[in-house]
């Protein structure tokens, strides 16, 4: 039973809490020896409360939190889609994906919660400015709205194979990516205004990932240079309830459903601290493949990183080789990312050689974060030959959208 609890919980469909269980259990009791809850429902909460000041803070956290939500399950599925993990249980979805497979029916809770940590947060910053009228631009909260709105549609242009806007027709996945750009500049402007230079790093990360995605590599590059080698920004996890959990730390310690067996992670067997696993002796739950169990995420409160120093100075060594054709320069920022996480250094004499150095440095930075299968993607990679590289429109959007 627990297991098909933990099961239902890590699909995204129904997240179940312990006060929900709690509860199930005292009306099983209740014929027998009376349940006191105490307390009361007060019914539904209408719309308009949110209609106040003082509704600002817990709508913002609510952004955060409704991200958070479903950016463990993306860094899971679309982990094992690129083969950044490798999926060790018998479940139908990551069977698909494993062999490269995204299907609509699959990924019902995948795009319907990007989504709609998109959407709240859109018209969260809609409603805010409404609420607060000039006090807005004053108001620290604006800022983190904007980075929340900002962060998810670069999420939905990374993973996404359309754009489709509320229930509106489809178009190019990039259009999320020029929206987060927008939304990174609205945070980095009220930042600026309001003097947070902790936020006006956060977003001048964010914006230097999207004006990569959109070869804006001058900007990108500017916007890296702002960004300190120690920074990291992350999507926020918590013990207190399942709603909170990193589901990364269930699928991997608690359960055997992923490896990291036939994976970089696995290649480099643990000569880059940076992507640590065990070799666990046993298979996986399918019976088959060997348990290497990572070691990166220990708790169900681990945080995800979302931006971070190292990303930027790899933005930049990108830009070096893409749009300056410097070799040396290029390998010089790689280089000063490896030193410092105490690992050798490496040399390239061409363009083909560092830009490959590169790739398998993003890749380790960015392992079990959900972002390998948008490199794959951009940089037009093999692997991804008679494969999906994206996620389609779901099953329930083509059931409820008459664009589709």
């Amino acid at each position: 039973m627990k297991d098909l609890i933990a099961r239902i919980e890590q699909s995204g469909l129904v997240r179940f809490t312990r006060q929900w269980l709690w509860t199930a259990g005292c009306m099983l009791a209740v014929a027998m020896v009376g349940c006191d809850l105490g307390v009361t429902n007060p019914g539904r909460i209408n719309d308009s409360a949110l209609d106040s000041e003082e509704a600002a803070e817990p709508m913002v956290t609510g952004m955060a939190g409704d991200f958070a939500t479903i950016f463990d399950e993306v860094a899971y599925f679309m982990g094992i889609a690129s083969w950044d993990i490798t999926h060790t249980g018998a479940f139908e979805e990551e069977e698909f994906m494993q062999r490269g497979e995204i299907d609509p029916r699959h990924v019902n809770g995948l795009w319907g919660e990007l989504h709609r940590a998109r959407w709240v947060a859109e018209q969260g910053i809609v409603r805010m400015q409404e609420v607060l009228g000039g006090d807005f631009s004053d108001n620290p909260l604006a800022i983190k709205a904007n980075l929340w709105a900002a962060f998810s549609n670069r999420s939905l242009g990374e993973n996404m194979c359309v754009s489709i806007f509320d229930g509106g027709a489809p178009g190019d996945h990039m259009e999320h990516f020029t929206r987060a750009e927008q939304y990174f500049s609205d945070a980095i402007s009220l930042a600026q205004a309001q003097g947070d230079d902790d936020l006006l790093e956060v977003a001048r990360a964010g914006r230097a990932q999207v004006r990569l995605a959109l070869e804006n590599f001058t900007g990108a590059r500017d916007d890296a240079r702002e960004v300190s080698d120690d920074f990291v920004f992350e999507a926020v996890f918590g013990t207190g309830d399942s709603r909170e959990y990193n589901w990364l730390y269930n699928q991997s310690h608690r359960r055997d459903y992923f490896s990291a067996y036939n994976t970089l992670a696995h290649t480099l067997n643990n000569s880059d601290p940076r992507m640590p696993i065990t070799d666990m002796e046993r298979v996986g739950t399918d019976g088959s493949t060997p348990m290497f169990r990572q070691e990166k995420y220990l708790s169900f409160g681990t945080n995800i990183p979302l931006a971070q120093g190292d990303e930027m100075r790899l933005i930049e060594a990108e830009v070096a080789l893409r749009a300056d054709n410097d070799v040396a320069a290029a390998m010089q920022l790689i280089n000063d990312v490896r030193t410092a996480a105490g690992v050798a250094t490496k040399t390239a004499t061409t363009m083909a050689e560092a830009m490959a150095i590169l790739r398998e440095e993003r890749d380790i930075i960015h392992w079990m974060e959900g972002r390998k299968l948008w490199d794959l993607r951009r940089f037009n990679d093999p692997f991804l030959d008679n494969r999906d590289s994206c996620i389609p429109p779901s099953e329930n959007e083509a059931l409820t959208n008459p664009n589709l």
